[in-house]
């Protein structure tokens, strides 16, 4: 998927817009790659002298991976994917500067306007954080 399929299926833009590439997707899967280039803004405070990508980035960057994949369920401007719900949040590996992740989305189930998924970010192939999550498509009045 090219950059502006990704800009397509979602509403994020940069400096938020998080993935660089759909590596692969189907009806409840779906594997992005983001890699995080030294001159990121949030380097600048996060930390100064050892620069980490903070955890709510790789959280929001799974999420936009997820967003893309429930991309399909929304009418063209008719709607954004909100996130309602973060559990179980685990971090294992620090992500620096130039490293390259791997978001790993699964789609568990949908009720509804409300969909439930698993992300796993990895590093190198390490686990480097993993979560569950719901997210709403909000009407764009209501977004």
């Amino acid at each position: 998927m090219t950059k502006s399929a990704i800009e397509a299926a979602i509403p994020h833009r940069a400096p938020m817009l998080l993935v660089d590439e759909v590596v692969e997707q189907s009806d409840e899967h779906i594997i992005c790659r983001k890699t995080f280039t030294p001159d990121e803004y949030f380097f600048q405070g996060h930390y100064p002298n050892y620069p980490l990508v903070p955890g709510v980035i790789l959280c929001e960057a799974t999420m936009q991976a997820g967003a893309i994949l429930l991309s399909k369920f929304v009418q063209d401007g008719e709607g954004v994917p909100v996130a309602t719900r973060l559990n179980d949040v685990k971090f294992k590996k620090m992500v620096r500067p130039g490293d390259t992740i791997e978001m790993n989305v699964k789609l568990n189930e949908r009720m509804a306007d409300a969909f439930f998924m698993t992300g796993k970010v990895t590093v190198d192939g390490k686990l480097s954080m993993r979560f569950d999550f719901a997210c709403t498509v909000a009407k764009m009045e209501d977004a």
